[in-house]
């Protein structure tokens, strides 16, 4: 019986602290301080353009067609499509006979892993291991937008 009466007791003073602290103790501080008074200034002087800047409307596979498409004919030819083909070839077939031996593809992976393996430990660290990844280009952004205007300073009170 002491059992009950011991958890209707807490279930009490839970209820009491509850409200105590919904009721009284919360502070109203806004979520989102104000914006400073330079900064809504500057805001208000900067025109807005008429219409939003729009990303081009190729998607990656048009660009893709396009980069293989060297004649601009809307057609990819199979000598267009293979040519980066041979290009990558042409890199590994050191000797210049057409064929790709075995010799001369471990000649370049050996190279690749000598170049990696910055301490000649033989082993290649995840560091080291990262240096070989394909060299990925970044897209250049062609964005027509005009250029920012500077930030004001913030007041020296704000945090």
């Amino acid at each position: 019986m002491w059992r009950y009466l011991a958890g209707m007791g807490a279930v009490l003073l839970l209820a009491v602290a509850g409200i105590f602290a919904f009721r009284g103790g919360a502070a109203t501080r806004p979520l989102v301080p104000p914006v400073p008074a330079a900064r809504a200034a500057a805001a208000a002087d900067t025109a807005l353009p008429d219409e939003a800047p729009r990303a081009s409307d190729r998607t990656r596979e048009q660009k893709r067609f396009d980069r293989y498409d060297k004649d601009r004919n809307e057609l990819i030819a199979r000598e267009e499509y293979l040519a980066s083909r041979r290009k990558a070839f042409g890199k590994l077939d050191a000797d210049g006979d057409g064929r790709l031996s075995f010799g001369e593809w471990a000649a370049k992976t050996t190279a690749k892993f000598v170049e990696a393996d910055q301490d000649k430990s033989g082993t290649m660290t995840r560091a080291e291991f990262l240096t070989t990844a394909p060299k990925r280009r970044t897209a250049k952004a062609a964005c027509a937008c005009a250029p920012a205007a500077p930030v004001a300073a913030r007041d020296e009170g704000e945090e």
